[in-house]
């Protein structure tokens, strides 16, 4: 990834179509992310800021975001101070990875008052901070700095705010033709170019020095400078199971890669599973555990129900064995530790050895085999039944693994719910009681406009399956692979469409990763639920199967906004 500060001194250049913007309203989804939602030029546009350790950035996005039904404290804060505001000016200096707004608000009383919005995106030391431009004493920030933890400055509330240290580095917009004439005399690594200029990562070092190979040096580094600040070609790569992308194109990679028509929607495009993923990790971290929890138990019970069938196998062994002795009661007497009796049974009635009780008499031991052969009897029935059960059960938390895997946010109080119907878990204590809700499947549109439905989780594919579909719709589902429900919403949709829900299925389903998976399709009438099955389990009939390969640039280009 080449989130460094070139990206970032160009990212900032794209958000001043902000300026002069109001912002509207303030979400905070999770601990890490901060929501603007602000009118500018006309148009709403959803400013995202996070600081996560890994995925740390800011850009304007498209992607809906659940918010939780409380907001947190820092949030109401940004209300407080930011609600109703104008942004006022965007701004990063020197190619650090800083983007500053500047923000005009008023305060309780109806005076003008100006706040900084800070945003300092450095890996697991990124920070999101609220200023007082007055004062430039900190109002408050997402992560809190105490003095123990850093000597150079503190991110409290009501301390000085002291930008992060400045890097000694050459301003690479200022450098004379002199001076890159002087650096570049000689053969450079990327590593001389990361040290030598601000805002340099090592993927954009390597594309200057496989640029100044093709031409003029100081030509070829103003005009790459220049691609870069204009954001000329925003490019996202994945190449060897890297992902790369780049204001513009990173020729020493590869002249492919998907372009976009700015940073913000390549930024949503790379981030748009791996956020959506942490989210979901966040609300839904003690879930996934459990879950885990109780696979690992059954599979334990199987094991063990697994050994008690091979004890309960023994039956005819003590059957035989009842009987052999029956037939030999007046060939020995009580006191024996064992008999040895012809085998009738045997084609070539072989010498069998029966271990015997000493306190019990030769019927005593007959009978002792019987009552042995009947309870092994009776525990191979019940056994059987447990062990299809515990498979049942194993096969039921797998499927829900999948869902919480692939699950938006929204989804897991759905999965929580349906748990605590099953009597698997107690519904969390909620201050305010919620209003029961339909359950929402995720909306789609193939390329030939055909409305395609998505089940995230059980009660969406219940929902999907057997109230919201007609009897006429297409249904697709990953064959023997545990998955979404997948609706057609049309009786006779064309190849491109069928071809499109059978990526969909395969994508929202435990085979994500893999390529060439059996999707099977029939129609909605040939889709039966057995009775007393667990939520989203079905059976289905006169189906077809296809193979597709998930692809989830297609799922985003598909997604009905």
């Amino acid at each position: 990834m080449a989130f460094d500060g070139l990206f970032t001194f160009a990212l900032s250049k794209q958000l001043n179509k902000l300026l002069s913007g109001r912002i509207t309203k303030i979400h905070q989804p999770n601990a890490l992310e901060v929501i603007l939602h602000v009118r500018a030029n006309g148009e709403n546009h959803k400013l995202l800021f996070s600081i996560h350790p890994s995925y740390a950035r800011v850009h304007l996005t498209e992607q809906a975001i659940d918010n939780p039904s409380e907001p947190p404290m820092f949030c109401m804060l940004l209300r407080k101070h930011l609600e109703g505001g104008y942004i006022q000016k965007v701004q990063t200096e020197d190619f650090e990875r800083v983007i500053t707004f500047e923000i005009e608000s008023k305060n309780e009383i109806g005076d003008t008052v100006f706040r900084k919005l800070t945003i300092e995106i450095m890996g697991r030391h990124s920070n999101f901070i609220l200023i007082d431009s007055g004062t430039e004493k900190i109002i408050d920030s997402l992560k809190h700095l105490p003095p123990s933890l850093n000597s150079y400055r503190t991110v409290l509330p009501g301390q000085l705010y002291i930008a992060p240290p400045a890097q000694n580095k050459v301003n690479p917009s200022t450098i004379s033709d002199d001076e890159l004439k002087a650096f570049f005399a000689d053969e450079k690594t990327a590593k001389e170019v990361v040290e030598h200029f601000k805002g340099f990562s090592t993927t954009h070092a390597n594309e200057l020095l496989f640029r100044i190979k093709q031409g003029d040096p100081v030509k070829s580094f103003h005009s790459y400078m220049s691609e870069i600040i204009r954001a000329a070609n925003p490019t996202y790569l994945e190449l060897n199971g890297k992902t790369y992308f780049s204001p513009t194109k990173l020729t020493h990679l590869s002249d492919e890669g998907t372009t976009f028509n700015n940073l913000s929607e390549l930024l949503d495009r790379v981030f748009y599973a791996r956020a959506e993923r942490d989210r979901v990790k966040q609300q839904a971290g003690d879930l996934e555990r459990w879950i885990q929890n109780e696979v690992n138990k059954l599979k334990l019970k199987l094991k063990k129900l697994q050994k008690e069938l091979d004890n309960a196998s023994k039956l005819d062994k003590y059957q035989l064995y009842g009987e052999l002795l029956m037939a030999n009661l007046y060939n020995f007497e009580k006191g024996l530790k064992e008999v040895t009796v012809v085998n009738y049974y045997s084609e070539d009635e072989e010498k069998i050895t029966i271990p015997l009780s000493e306190r019990k008499t030769p019927i005593e031991n007959a009978q002792s085999y019987y009552t042995k052969y009947n309870k092994a009897k009776n525990a191979l029935v019940m056994v059987q039944e447990q062990i299809e059960k515990t498979k049942q059960e194993i096969d039921y938390f797998e499927m829900l693994t999948a869902q919480v895997e692939q699950a938006a946010p929204g989804d897991i109080e759905e999965i929580r719910e349906e748990l605590a119907e099953q009597g698997y878990l107690r519904m969390r204590a909620s201050k305010k009681k919620k209003k029961p809700t339909k359950p929402e499947p995720e909306k789609f549109i193939s390329s030939s406009g055909i409305d395609i439905s998505v089940g995230k989780n059980n009660k969406q594919n219940d929902y999907l399956t057997f109230k919201l579909a007609k009897k006429s719709d297409i249904w697709l589902h990953t064959k023997d692979i545990p998955g979404s429900h997948v609706v057609i919403h049309s009786s006779e949709p064309d190849e491109t469409t069928l071809f499109e829900a059978a990526t969909l299925s395969a994508y929202f389903s435990k085979a994500r990763e893999s390529s060439s998976v059996p999707v099977d399709y029939t129609e909605i009438r040939q889709v039966k639920k057995p009775n007393g099955s667990k939520p989203g389990f079905v059976i289905y009939f006169e189906q077809k199967t296809l193979f597709v390969t998930p692809d989830e640039d297609l799922v985003i280009k598909l997604k009905k906004k």
